[in-house]
C-alpha cells in the first residue's frame, strides 16, 4: 500500500518544481514509510511513497517500461497479476521485476485505457505515456483506494492519494464549497466527486481520467458499474454452496503477500466469516485483532473471542474509552476534510493494534452493503410496502401532515418513531431512504444553518446526490436500488474512507475480500428475497456460514462498530463539546445559527433529546477548521 502524487502541465511546456513535488509526496510519508521516489521531466512530475508488500526487493516506483517512455505510480494491489504477467509474457512483453506494478505498465501498452477492466484488486494509479503525451489515472471499481485531483486556472493538473498532498500545492484555492457543507451535515462525509474545497475533486470509483498535453479538460469516464442482474432461479441449497465457493475464491485471492498477514475480528458476522474462511485456506495460525469497550452495550469482544478460540487464532484485544476523544484533532488531520463517523476512533485503534503484529490485515467491510445487513434496509422495505398501497398524491399530504404534527421521539427505536416514519412515507423510495440515512434531516439542517449560508446554497439540497445516482441505477427492484445508492455513497464516502485513512496512518494495508469485484458481481445477482428474508438481513450469507460459525455469532442482534457518544457528551466530554461547538473558529464562518447550536447543547445535556450525532458532526467540522485553517 502506498501514496501517490503528481503534477501535470496540460500545456506541456513548463518545468516541474521538484522540491514542491517532494513536499507534496512527503505529506503522505505515513502511507509508504519504506521508500520514496520522484520522477520529473518537462511538463510532468510523479511522486511515490512505498509500503512494501509484493516484490519487496525490486518493486520501487516510479516504475518504467523498457525504454522509459511509460512511467507509473501505483497505490494498491492487483491480485491476479501472476495470470496477467503470464499472458503479457506470451504476447512478447519483457519484465524486469515480479511486481504487480509492472503488470499495469505492460497492460497499458497492450490494451490502453481498457486495461483496467482486466485488473482484479484495489488500486489508484497514474500512468504517464511520453509517446502519447498522455496522463492516465484510474481508481478501482468499488473505491477502496482514494484518488484526489484538481485542475487549476493556469492549466496545472495535480493529484494525490490524500487531499493533504493537494493542499501542499500553494496555488490550490482553499475556498470551501457550500454544497459540500450541506452534503457533509446530511451524510456525515462529503460524497464523491466533491471535496470540501470548491476546486478539488475525488475521482469516483470505477472511473478513469485521461489528460493530454494541450487539452485542459478533466472529465472522468466510467468503466464499470454494478449491474444487479438477477441470475436464473436456483435452489437455496445451491446458492449457499456457491456462495461459500465464491467467498473462498475471493479470500484466497487476497492472501498473496511477502509480509506478515492477519485479520480484524469484531465479533460480527462479516469479519467472522472472513476469518473462518482464512482458517480453511492457511496453514499458519492467523493473527486477529479486536477492540473492546468499557460500556457493555457497545462491546462485542466476547463474541470475537469465541471465533478466535474456535479457529485457534493468535488473538489480541485492546479497550477504547472516553479518553480516546483526544484523537479528534488527529482524525481531522488524517481525513483532511470534515468526517463525522465516530467509529473512526475504534477503527484507528484496531489498526494501531494490528500493525504491532502484521503489515496486511483482512477486514469484513462490505458485507452489509452486499447482503442487505443494515437495519435501515428492513425499515426502507417496510415503508416501501406501505407506499405501494396508495399513490403519492394521497400519501404526501396525509403522511406529510402527520409527520409535522406528531412529536419527535429520538429516544425510541426507529420503527417506533412515528414522526420519522410518517415523514418517510410521505416521500418516494429515494427521498425516504435519504431521510432515513441522514445524520441530520432537512428540518434540522434548516435550523442549524444561518440565513446567509442558506442563501449561498441557492436551493441546493443534499438529496440531489442520491437523485443523480438513482437516475443511473440499473435496477428498479426497491432493495437493490437502496443497496446501489449505498455502493455509490456510503460505502466509498464513509466506510472505505475510514478504513483507508485509519490503516494508512499506521502504515498498515487493509484488504476487503467481500468487496472483491467478482464476488460483488455474483452477490448482486442473488435475488433480494434471499438477502432480506422475513425481516432477516444477510439471510443467505448467514445460512451459508452456519457450518462455520455459531448461532451466537450469526443471529444475535447487530451492534455495529460504534462508540457511546450520547453518554460521553453528557459525562466526561460535556465541557469539551460545549467549548468546541461555541468556538469562535466555528461561529465566525457565518455558516451556523448560534442559537440553534446552544439549543442542541442544552437539550442534549438535559437529557431531553439525543443530539449526539449532530453535535459530533459539528465538533468534527470545528476540528477540521482549526487544524486545516480552511479559508485562510
Amino acid at each position: 500500500m502506498c501514496g501517490i502524487v503528481g503534477i501535470f502541465d496540460t500545456r506541456g511546456e513548463r518545468e516541474i518544481d521538484r522540491q514542491l513535488l517532494s513536499r507534496m509526496n512527503e505529506t503522505q510519508h505515513h502511507r509508504g514509510p519504506d521508500e520514496g521516489g520522484l520522477h520529473t521531466e518537462r511538463g510532468v512530475g510523479l511522486g511515490h511513497r512505498r509500503l512494501s508488500i509484493i516484490d519487496v526487493s525490486t518493486g520501487q516506483q516510479p516504475l518504467f517500461n523498457e525504454d522509459n517512455s511509460v512511467a507509473i505510480v501505483f497505490n494498491g494491489e492487483i491480485y491476479n497479476f501472476h495470470e496477467l504477467m503470464d499472458e503479457l509474457l506470451a504476447l512478447g512483453h519483457v519484465f524486469r521485476t515480479r511486481s504487480d506494478t509492472e503488470v499495469i505498465v505492460h497492460a497499458w501498452e497492450q490494451w490502453g485505457e481498457t486495461c483496467v477492466q482486466r485488473f482484479r484488486g484495489m488500486f489508484a494509479f497514474a500512468l504517464w505515456d511520453r509517446n502519447r503525451k498522455t496522463l492516465f489515472l484510474a481508481r478501482d471499481r468499488l473505491g477502496i483506494k482514494p484518488l484526489y485531483y484538481a485542475l487549476l486556472p493556469d492549466g496545472t493538473f495535480i493529484f494525490g492519494s490524500e487531499l493533504k498532498s493537494l493542499k501542499a500545492f500553494p496555488q490550490l484555492p482553499r475556498e470551501i464549497d457550500p454544497c459540500a457543507v450541506e452534503d457533509y451535515f446530511a451524510y456525515g462525509y462529503v460524497p464523491e466527486p466533491r471535496t470540501i474545497y470548491r476546486h478539488a475533486f475525488k475521482l469516483p470509483p470505477g472511473h478513469t481520467l485521461t489528460m493530454k498535453a494541450g487539452d485542459a479538460c478533466a472529465t472522468p469516464k466510467r468503466y464499470w458499474d454494478l449491474a444487479f442482474k438477477v441470475a436464473a432461479t436456483a435452489a437455496q441449497a445451491s446458492v449457499e454452496e456457491e456462495l461459500i465457493e465464491q467467498l473462498r475464491d475471493a479470500v484466497n485471492s487476497h492472501l498473496v503477500a511477502e509480509v506478515p498477514l492477519g485479520a480484524f475480528l469484531s465479533g460480527g458476522v462479516d469479519s467472522a466469516g472472513v476469518v473462518a474462511t482464512m482458517a480453511g485456506l492457511m496453514n499458519d495460525s492467523i493473527n486477529t485483532c479486536s477492540i473492546a469497550f468499557n460500556n457493555p452495550g457497545y462491546d462485542e469482544s466476547v463474541f470475537a473471542a469465541q471465533v478466535a478460540q474456535r479457529y485457534a487464532t493468535r488473538h489480541h484485544t485492546e479497550t477504547v474509552d472516553a479518553d480516546d476523544v483526544s484523537l479528534i484533532d488527529k482524525l481531522a488531520g488524517l481525513y483532511d476534510e470534515p468526517y463525522a463517523d465516530s467509529s473512526a476512533i475504534p477503527t484507528y485503534r484496531v489498526c494501531q493494534l494490528a500493525k504491532k503484529r502484521v503489515t496486511v490485515a483482512l477486514s469484513g467491510d462490505g458485507g452489509d452493503e452486499i447482503f442487505a445487513g443494515y437495519r435501515r434496509y428492513r425499515y426502507a422495505m417496510a415503508e416501501q410496502r406501505v407506499r405501494s398501497m396508495m399513490p403519492l398524491a394521497i400519501r404526501k399530504p396525509l403522511f406529510g401532515t402527520l409527520g409535522k404534527v406528531y412529536p419527535k421521539a429520538d429516544w425510541a427505536p426507529r420503527m417506533f418513531r412515528a414522526k420519522t416514519t410518517f415523514e418517510a412515507l410521505a416521500r418516494d423510495l429515494v427521498e425516504g431512504y435519504f431521510h432515513g440515512v441522514s445524520i441530520m434531516p432537512d428540518r434540522v439542517r434548516d435550523q442549524l444553518f444561518s440565513d446567509r449560508f442558506r442563501q449561498q446554497l441557492q436551493g441546493y439540497r443534499a438529496i440531489e446526490v442520491m437523485r443523480a445516482h438513482a437516475a443511473q441505477s440499473p435496477t428498479d427492484d426497491p432493495l437493490s436500488m437502496v443497496q446501489y445508492l449505498d455502493f455509490k455513497t456510503y460505502l466509498p464516502g464513509d466506510i472505505l474512507t475510514k478504513v483507508d485513512r485509519a490503516s494508512m496512518a499506521h502504515s498498515l494495508e487493509v484488504r476487503v475480500p467481500l468487496l472483491d469485484h467478482k464476488f460483488v458481481e455474483w452477490a448482486s445477482g442473488v435475488p433480494s428475497s434471499l438477502k432480506l428474508n422475513g425481516g432477516q438481513g444477510k439471510y443467505i450469507f448467514k445460512k451459508s456460514l452456519q457450518p462455520h460459525l455459531s448461532d451466537d455469532i450469526l443471529y444475535r442482534p447487530k451492534m455495529g462498530f460504534s462508540v457511546p457518544l450520547a453518554d460521553w457528551f453528557r459525562g466526561p466530554l460535556r465541557d469539551k463539546v460545549r467549548k468546541a461547538v461555541l468556538n469562535p473558529v466555528l461561529l465566525d464562518t457565518g455558516i451556523f445559527n448560534e442559537t440553534y447550536l446552544r439549543h442542541m447543547l442544552d437539550q442534549h445535556e438535559a437529557g431531553v433529546k439525543d443530539y449526539s450525532t449532530p453535535l459530533w458532526s459539528v465538533l468534527m467540522f470545528e476540528s477540521f477548521l482549526r487544524v486545516d485553517g480552511a479559508g485562510n
